[in-house]
C-alpha cells in the first residue's frame, strides 16, 4: 500500500499555488519584452510592474526600490559585491570611505557566509557574531564589534534551519547609529511573519519568490532610497541598471502573484502554522523519549520545527522518514551535499553528533492535522529502530 505522502521541506522550496500557475500559464501569451517601445513590450512592461508593486507592499516599500533578481542568493550577493567597491577593496574599487568593517553572524545562509569570507580574504576586516543557545545574536559582542569602522551590518531576519527570528529593528537601529549600511536577508521571513522595511529600519533586504509558493529562479532586493548599489550583472538597462538582462517575465509574474497572496492570508498563515508545529512538537515530545528541541521557544518562525534525536543519525532518520512518505531536511537545503555537521546547530552549542541527529521540519498550506497526526504517529518506531542498531547509544537529555 502507498503510504502517505507528507511534504514537510516548505523552507527548502514551497509547491507553486494554483493562483500562481494560472498567473504563469495567462502570461505565456505574453511574448514581447518588457524593454520594447511597441504595444507588445509595453503590455509585458505593465505586467512586470504590476508584480514588482505586489512584491514592494508584502514588504511595505516603494515599487521603485524593488530590483528584480534571480534569486535571494543573487540578491545578497549584489549587496555584498556593494561593500567591496566602497570600501575600496582589491578587484574594482570605486570608492574608499575609511571604513572596511562588515559585520554578520555565525548562523547566515551560505550565500552570506561564503560572500563575507570572500571579502575577508580580500582584506576587509569581517566579524562573524556568535549566538546563543536559541540562535539569538549575542548582543553584548555585536556592540563590541560595531565602531567608526564599520561599513555594513548583515543579519537574517530569521533562520532558515531553526527558524529563530532575530531582533533586526534594534540591530538597524545600533547600526544606523555608527553610521552603518544595514541588510538583512528576509528570505524566510517575509511570507510568513509581518515584514516591513521602515519599521525594520534596514537599508536592503532579500526575499525569493520559491518560499512563498512562488516559482523559482526570481527573487527581489529592496534597496532603501540613497543607499548606494552597484550592479552584480552589466548589460542593459534594465531595474534602472543595476540588473542587466532581459526581463524573466513568467517569473516575475508568478512571483507579484505569490506575494499578493502571502500579503492577504499572512494573519491565517500565522495562525494556521502555529497551530500545527506547536501539535507536532508536543506529539513529538510526548511519544519519542530524549529528544532536543532547538531554536527560541518565542521568536520563532510559525511553521518551522527543529528537533534532534540522540542515538540515531540524520540520514538514516530521512530515508527511514521518505519509506514512509514523509520528506523533510537535515538542515539547509542549500548545504545538503556536505557530510560536516551543521553550522547552524554548532554554533548555538549542539554536539556533532547530536547535530548529525537533528531533522528540521517546515510546514506549509498544504499540511493538515491528519498529516502531523501521522507523523507523530510514523516517528517513534523509527527513532526506536535506529537507536536499536546505534553504536552511540542514547545520550541523557540533560548532557545535551
Amino acid at each position: 500500500m502507498t503510504p502517505r505522502h507528507v511534504y514537510l521541506d516548505y523552507n527548502a522550496t514551497a509547491p507553486l499555488r494554483k493562483e500562481v500557475q494560472d498567473e504563469i500559464i495567462e502570461d505565456f501569451s505574453i511574448y514581447g519584452n518588457a524593454s520594447s517601445m511597441h504595444e507588445a513590450g509595453r503590455i509585458a512592461h505593465a505586467r512586470v510592474e504590476q508584480a514588482r508593486r505586489a512584491a514592494a507592499e508584502l514588504v511595505g516599500s516603494p515599487a521603485e526600490s524593488i530590483i528584480f533578481t534571480s534569486g535571494g542568493s543573487e540578491s545578497n550577493n549584489t549587496v555584498f559585491q556593494t561593500m567591496r567597491r566602497i570600501a575600496g577593496a582589491p578587484n574594482g574599487a570605486v570608492l574608499t570611505t575609511g571604513r572596511t568593517g562588515i559585520i554578520t553572524t555565525a548562523i547566515e545562509h551560505p550565500c552570506v557566509l561564503n560572500s563575507a569570507a570572500y571579502l575577508k580574504s580580500l582584506g576587509m576586516n569581517v566579524t562573524f557574531l556568535p549566538v546563543d543557545e536559541y540562535g539569538k545574536v549575542k548582543m553584548d559582542a555585536y556592540k563590541a564589534a560595531l565602531s567608526d569602522k564599520t561599513l555594513f551590518v548583515s543579519v537574517m531576519l530569521a533562520n532558515n534551519e531553526i527558524g529563530t527570528i532575530q531582533d533586526v529593528k534594534e540591530i538597524a537601529r545600533l547600526a544606523k547609529e555608527a553610521g552603518a549600511w544595514m541588510h538583512t536577508d528576509a528570505t524566510q521571513g517575509v511570507g510568513k511573519i509581518p515584514v516591513d522595511v521602515d519599521e525594520l529600519g534596514v537599508d536592503y533586504l532579500t526575499m525569493s519568490a520559491h518560499k512563498i509558493y512562488g516559482p523559482k529562479g526570481i527573487g527581489a532586493l529592496y534597496r532603501r532610497k540613497k543607499a548606494p548599489l552597484f550592479p552584480l550583472i552589466f548589460g542593459g538597462h534594465q531595474e534602472n541598471g543595476l540588473r542587466a538582462g532581459t526581463y524573466n517575465n513568467i517569473g516575475t509574474l508568478g512571483f507579484g502573484k505569490a506575494a499578493e497572496l502571502a500579503k492577504k492570508e499572512l494573519p491565517e498563515y500565522g495562525k494556521k502554522m502555529s497551530a500545527l508545529r506547536d501539535r507536532l512538537r508536543d506529539g513529538l515530545l510526548a511519544n519519542i523519549p530524549t529528544i532536543k528541541i532547538n531554536g527560541h521557544l518565542k521568536d520563532v518562525l510559525p511553521n518551522t520545527l527543529n528537533v534532534s534525536f540522540p542515538g540515531a543519525e540524520g540520514e538514516a532518520i530521512l530515508l527511514s522518514m521518505d519509506l514512509k512518505g514523509i520528506e523533510a531536511s537535515t538542515g539547509s537545503a542549500c548545504a545538503s551535499g556536505s557530510l560536516d555537521p551543521s553550522h547552524v546547530l554548532m554554533a548555538i552549542g549542539v554536539w556533532p553528533e547530536l547535530a548529525h541527529g537533528s531533522i528540521r521540519f517546515s510546514l506549509g498550506w498544504g499540511n493538515t492535522e491528519e498529516d502531523i497526526d501521522y507523523v507523530i504517529e510514523t516517528m517513534p518506531p523509527i527513532i526506536a529502530r535506529l537507536r536499536s542498531m546505534s553504536t552511540l547509544g542514547c545520550c541523557n537529555i540533560a548532557s545535551l
